[in-house]
């Protein structure tokens, strides 16, 4: 269990975060909470968690956790940059904006926050945790913008690791689907979720050992490691999931095109 510590935790009103910041009220930590939405942070007890609302997409947001986590704290010990989102839809259109807005949060906040923690430890040891996606690592239909984010966040955390002073962690968590809002925020309408879908809850405890335990890097799920293996060996069993998947992408098409989908509340 960590204990002891004085954690700043973002994108934790919900999903992955959300449990995480479960775990880490049970030891004797000072967290920062940090989200745009702060709905399911005002239950944690004030003593252990302050709360700043705030949405992390721009350089000027990621200053202001600094300031405020170091007005709380003599010393932040974790930084866990959690916050992200996605796309699922057909990236039939013309866009600067939706693409921008997707990276901003998704790449240039986490590469900032290390520049910003790297400085800020000046030497000291600290621990720097990011989540990434398994989907950085195998796209998928209807997840293309998303998956270009995190395909960047997995070839920043590659270069990093080979110059990253010594004092500094770093783990970066490689989960699969999850099951939480993460659906429901990426698209107006209800789809059938990619395979396999994890328990947010398993993915939490993992990520969390793995920060305690010094990984590198944390794939929570065993079965998306095992299919890694066996679709370098045998390709064709990667364009058959793929085909499975793009199943389900055509009929989220088909009910975007004609308006027969559900919405997340039906």
């Amino acid at each position: 269990m960590i204990t002891g510590k004085n954690i700043v935790l973002t994108g934790c009103n919900s999903g992955i975060g959300l449990e995480v910041l479960k775990l880490l009220v049970k030891g004797n930590n000072r967290i920062l909470a940090v989200d745009k939405d702060i709905e399911n942070l005002e239950k944690f007890d004030p003593e252990k968690v302050t709360i700043l609302q705030k949405d992390v997409s721009s350089a000027a947001a990621v200053d202001e956790v600094f300031a405020k986590a170091e007005e709380l704290f003599d010393f932040i010990d974790i930084f866990y940059a959690n916050a992200g989102y996605a796309y699922y839809e057909e990236v039939n259109y013309c866009d600067w904006d939706r693409v921008q807005c997707i990276f901003e949060t998704n790449v240039f906040s986490p590469i900032y926050t290390y520049q910003k923690y790297r400085e800020y430890l000046d030497g000291r040891p600290g621990a720097l945790a990011i989540t990434i996606s398994a989907i950085g690592e195998m796209a998928m239909p209807g997840y293309t913008i998303y998956s270009a984010s995190k395909f960047a966040m997995n070839g920043f955390r590659q270069g990093i690791m080979l110059e990253k002073p010594k004092n500094m962690q770093l783990t970066c968590l490689y989960p699969i689907a999850t099951d939480t809002n993460f659906f429901r925020t990426s698209s107006p309408i209800q789809y059938k979720k990619p395979f396999p879908v994890q328990d947010p809850a398993v993915v939490a405890r993992k990520m969390v050992a793995g920060i305690e335990t010094g990984k590198d890097k944390v794939s929570p799920s065993f079965l998306f490691g095992f299919a890694k293996v066996l679709m370098g060996v045998l390709p064709p069993v990667r364009t058959v999931y793929w085909g499975l998947e793009k199943v389900k992408f055509n009929a989220y098409k088909e009910d975007m095109k004609n308006g027969t989908g559900k919405s997340w509340d039906e």
